[in-house]
C-alpha cells in the first residue's frame, strides 16, 4: 500500500494533472520528492500542467532551476513538448531562459525541435539567443533546418539575421541537414524550408562537410528529387561534385539503393551511368552491390 509522499504515487499524481490529490498527498507527507533525478516540477512542466507548477514553485518553493540527471530544467522540459503555458510561466518567475542541459542544449534548442512558433517567440522574447551551439556545434537554426518549418527559420533569420552562418563540428551547414531530414509525410515543409535558405541565406553551391559531401549529394542519396531539382536550378549546384573518396551523387545514391534517384541522374541529367569515383575507381554499380 501506498504511503503518504510515496515518490511513484506523487509523480503519477502531477503526471495525471489531479492537483487536488497532490495537494492532499504533500500535506499529508510534508516533503516533495524526487524520482529518478527529476524532481515534480521536471513532471509537471513535461506534461503541461501549469496548475500543477504553479503549486509546486508557490505552495512549496520548489526550485525552478533544479537540474536532473542530465542538468535538464523545468523549462527545458516545457519548451522540449511545445507547453506555452508552462514557459511563459517559468520565464516569468525568472527562470534562466540560456540554461544548458547534457550536451549543451538550451531550452530554445529543445523548442526548435517542435514546430511550435509560439514557444520559440516567447523565449526568443526573453533573450533567449539563438546563435548558443550545443557540443556537436549545431545552433538553434540548424536544429530548426532539421524540422524544415518555413515559418519558423523566417522568423528566426528575422530575430537574428545571422544565424544561418553556422556549421557542425563536421562542417554541416543547415543546408545539409534540410535537404536531408525529411520524411515522405513531411516533404513538402522541407522543400519550402529549403526555399527559404536559398532565398534569404548565402550559402555556398557546392560546401561540403567533412567527408565531402555537399547538400545535392546529401538530397539525392536521401531519395528528395524535388529538393535535389531545386538546388540545380537555383543554387546551380555541381551534379558531378565529388566526395573525400572521389565519389559523385550518383554512387552516393546507389549506395543508399535510392531508384528514382538513379534515374533522375542517368536519364535526366545524362550522367554516365559507368563514371568511377577517382580515388576508389568503382562504379556506382560496386556501390550499389554494397548496399
Amino acid at each position: 500500500m501506498a504511503t503518504p509522499g510515496d515518490s511513484r504515487r506523487l509523480f503519477k499524481l502531477v503526471q495525471e494533472g489531479r492537483l487536488r490529490a497532490l495537494q492532499e498527498e504533500l500535506q499529508a507527507a510534508g516533503v516533495c520528492q524526487e524520482l529518478a533525478g527529476d524532481t515534480l516540477l521536471h513532471c509537471a512542466a513535461r506534461h503541461g500542467h501549469r496548475d500543477i507548477l504553479a503549486y509546486l514553485v508557490e505552495s512549496w518553493g520548489m526550485d525552478i532551476e533544479a537540474g536532473n540527471r542530465d542538468y535538464k530544467r523545468p523549462l527545458h522540459e516545457a519548451a522540449s513538448m511545445g507547453h506555452r503555458d508552462c514557459v511563459c510561466y517559468l520565464l516569468d518567475r525568472g527562470a534562466s531562459v540560456d540554461c544548458l542541459k547534457k550536451a549543451d542544449w538550451t531550452p530554445l534548442m529543445m523548442a526548435c525541435t517542435r514546430k511550435n512558433l509560439e514557444v520559440i517567440q516567447d523565449l526568443v522574447e526573453h533573450g533567449a539567443n539563438p546563435l548558443l551551439k550545443n557540443k556537436d556545434g549545431w545552433n538553434s537554426f540548424h536544429i530548426a533546418s532539421r524540422e524544415g518549418d518555413p515559418l519558423i527559420l523566417q522568423y528566426l533569420l528575422t530575430v537574428c539575421p545571422d544565424a544561418w552562418k553556422t556549421e557542425s563540428k563536421i562542417r554541416r551547414t543547415p543546408l545539409h541537414t534540410a535537404g536531408t531530414a525529411c520524411s515522405s509525410v513531411t516533404m513538402h515543409g522541407c522543400l519550402e524550408a529549403v526555399k527559404v535558405l536559398l532565398t534569404r541565406c548565402q550559402y555556398e553551391p557546392d560546401c561540403k562537410d567533412n567527408c565531402g559531401i555537399t547538400p545535392f549529394m546529401d538530397a539525392v542519396q536521401c531519395g528528395h528529387i524535388d529538393i535535389a531539382k531545386l538546388l540545380l536550378k537555383t543554387h546551380k549546384a555541381c551534379f558531378s561534385a565529388e566526395d573525400s573518396l572521389g565519389a559523385q551523387a550518383l554512387h552516393r545514391a546507389a549506395i543508399t539503393g535510392q531508384d528514382e534517384a538513379i534515374r533522375f541522374l542517368v536519364s535526366d541529367l545524362g550522367i554516365n551511368v559507368d563514371v568511377r569515383a577517382a580515388t576508389t575507381h568503382l562504379t556506382a554499380l560496386h556501390y550499389a552491390a554494397k548496399w
